[in-house]
């Protein structure tokens, strides 16, 4: 579903950004503000959110948590908050990924393409095939050169987050909290030793992960 709602209160943005992606073949509805984004994507299943934090009646965070009480489109945070926490609170709250402005159009497109991508793919991951490896969700089995990998439950948890989200940034917090629980959500220490250690069984180079990528002080990527 190529239709795009573009959520932001700078005028000359949104018409550049409804000019830009209907260039390349994409419907845009837009909204300036909070408020009126929601009674949108409540009359109309968009195919991804393109939304601005920083807005004149609610903040971006509270939209986005609202919107994932009763939707899983794709939100695209458009941001000009370059903070860490800024970040983490909107991929935290249910956004897919995050840009911060300025931002060059080819990364945005580039992004745009992604989560639409993740969104039509999110109910077909049987089988998640890599260069290096293969995980099958359904079998919860790893192979590499065509033996199985021992992965502990924790591992495991860990894998199939991300693998379940391919590209997607996942928020330190949100894996801590799922894997082990809300108690640990601000223990990152244990986090990036069960990284290193899956880096180790599935990487090639696990000093130069290709696959499993840090975001320093924000979450992990899976690149499949």
């Amino acid at each position: 579903m190529n239709d795009v709602l573009v959520v932001d209160d700078d005028p000359h943005i949104l018409k550049a950004l409804k000019i830009t992606l209907h260039a390349h073949g994409y419907t845009v509805a837009t909204a300036p503000d909070g408020e009126s984004a929601l009674r949108a994507a409540a009359r109309h299943p968009f195919g991804v959110i393109v939304l601005d934090l920083g807005l004149p009646d609610i903040d971006g965070s509270t939209v986005i948590t609202r919107l994932r009480q009763w939707s899983h489109v794709p939100i695209l945070v458009l941001s000009a908050r370059h903070g860490s926490d800024d970040k983490v609170r909107a991929l935290d709250a249910g956004a897919d990924d995050y840009v911060t402005k300025p931002f060059g159009l080819d990364e945005l497109l580039a992004r745009l393409r992604a989560v639409l991508r993740r969104s039509i793919q999110a109910d077909d991951l049987p089988l998640v095939t890599t260069a290096s490896f293969t995980i099958d969700l359904a079998l919860r089995r790893v192979t590499r050169n065509g033996q199985d990998v021992r992965l502990t439950p924790t591992e495991w948890g860990i894998l199939e987050l991300l693998a379940r989200n391919p590209e997607k940034l996942i928020t330190q917090q949100q894996l801590l909290t799922e894997v082990w629980g809300a108690a640990y959500a601000k223990e990152a220490n244990y986090l990036r030793v069960y990284m290193a250690q899956l880096r180790r069984k599935l990487e090639q180079e696990p000093g130069n992960p290709r696959h499993f990528l840090t975001e320093a002080g924000i979450g992990y990527r899976f690149i499949p």
